[in-house]
């Protein structure tokens, strides 16, 4: 019987956390992209047939990011698997560095190389081997990696370089988690954007039928769009099948401080709202991996009306 905890800063529950273990790093070749791939696993330490996250970092981050939303992950049952990107600072590429305007591609590759990779990776943690349902995978990210998951369930992106929107998504993948990612592109972009990140220029949604969560802060008022906040919500309003929405209130663009905790980049901290994304987006991924629904049902019940932390729709 799966112990149950209450977060009274939320009105939401979950499921008691358990003891995780954290290994890295784990290298994987990847000649195509001209450096090994680093990853990391973050899992339980007990538990059978655990279902896996693919976890991509916002731009210019690593693998060792976005602990406050890996590590609640795991220590809720799923392993939780991240990678170090071409576009992270930690790497340093020049600005000229042909690899720049592919960076878009370069992270969808990443993810299917560890997607051919589980087993590889699931053998390398200790005490993992033979845990792990592969069957269930969902992919997630923050801003830039919200993309990434997205093109993993469908989402089309004119390449800037030869003009194609061709369909990279990979039937390994079940649903998706998008959080604070970019919505269409075309004139609704910045001039900023539009020169710097190619990979916004234009973005079809419509093919995404994969269930999927979106989180979107209500203060995301990002240099990338003239709409505001509500271009974040794109990934929701144009994709189809079974999506739902948290819109946090007062989020802006790292949700109160989901990629770290005090982390220089968070301009709204908040501890409250990383726990209702934390709360949430857990209750999502057991629901929809069909571990359990009763958290998600309550916090569907909780955030419908006028919730101070979030409201939560779905379609």
């Amino acid at each position: 019987m799966t112990m149950t905890t209450y977060y009274p800063a939320t009105g939401l529950s979950g499921p008691a956390p358990t003891a995780t273990v954290s290994v890295k790093p784990l290298v994987l070749e990847a000649p195509w992209r001209g450096a090994d791939l680093p990853v990391r696993v973050t899992a339980p330490v007990t538990g059978d047939r655990l279902p896996v996250v693919l976890f991509a970092h916002g731009f210019g981050s690593d693998l060792d990011g976005y602990a406050p939303l890996v590590d609640h992950w795991a220590s809720g049952g799923f392993v939780v698997v991240q990678a170090t990107h071409l576009d992270s600072e930690r790497l340093g590429l020049s600005a000229d560095d042909p690899r720049r305007p592919q960076m878009w591609r370069y992270r969808v590759q990443d993810m299917r190389r560890i997607l051919d990779e589980l087993a590889t990776l699931e053998a390398a943690v200790p005490g993992l081997s033979g845990r792990v349902d592969r069957s269930r995978v969902v992919a997630a990210g923050h801003s830039f990696g919200g993309q990434t998951a997205g093109v993993l369930v469908g989402l089309r992106v004119r390449d800037p370089r030869t003009g194609a929107a061709e369909d990279l998504s990979d039937a390994r993948i079940m649903a998706s988690v998008q959080l604070a990612t970019a919505g269409k592109g075309g004139d609704e972009l910045t001039p900023f954007a539009h020169d710097t990140l190619p990979w916004l220029r234009d973005q079809d949604f419509s093919r995404i039928t994969a269930p999927g969560l979106v989180v979107a802060g209500d203060k995301d008022d990002l240099p990338l769009s003239t709409r505001g906040p509500a271009w974040t919500t794109d990934p929701y309003t144009l994709s189809r099948g079974d999506k739902s929405l948290l819109t946090v209130r007062g989020g802006e663009h790292f949700l109160g401080g989901v990629s770290g905790h005090r982390v220089a980049e968070t301009t709204d901290e908040n501890p409250d709202r990383v726990a209702l994304v934390q709360q949430v987006t857990l209750a999502y991924l057991r629901h929809v991996t069909g571990i359990d629904h009763t958290d998600w049902e309550h916090a569907r019940t909780v955030l419908t009306g006028s919730h101070p932390l979030g409201h939560l729709e779905s379609k």
